[in-house]
């Protein structure tokens, strides 16, 4: 049986180019709401539960950032809705419902399987 990585809080910041304290706000938050494991001490780290479902993109930006950036107006307005439109309120209508497609199809850990594979992209700034 393979040894599952856990990498800590300074390991993460460091490939994602982010500050470590932001990092360990966010990976906390993570375990508090029981989508990864932290082991604390030497050899500790973070790490999903293989016992888990797969973690959708959906839930991870619910936790972070709420709901707005799927769910809200084009222009971030409060009280933008069927009765009270903003102006690009229909244009950005389909624009919203492609974004919690996206975000509801990929997982984790699917992403970090086709990031392993060699697939194209980056996941910190200093590569972009």
């Amino acid at each position: 049986m393979e040894t599952p990585i856990k990498p800590g809080i300074s390991e993460i910041a460091k490939e994602i180019d982010a500050p470590p304290f932001y990092t360990g706000k966010i990976m906390q938050r993570l375990v508090k709401q029981g989508f990864l494991r932290s082991i604390k001490g030497k050899g500790g780290g973070f790490l999903f539960d293989e016992n888990k479902p797969d973690l959708p993109l959906k839930s991870v930006i619910q936790v972070i950032e709420g709901e707005k950036t799927y769910a809200g107006c084009g222009f971030g307005l409060k009280h933008c809705d069927e009765n009270y439109p903003c102006p690009l309120h229909e244009q950005y209508a389909p624009i919203r419902e492609s974004i919690n497609l996206l975000i509801s199809a990929n997982t984790v850990q699917s992403l970090a399987i086709e990031y392993q594979s060699g697939a194209e992209g980056f996941l910190n700034r200093l590569n972009g």
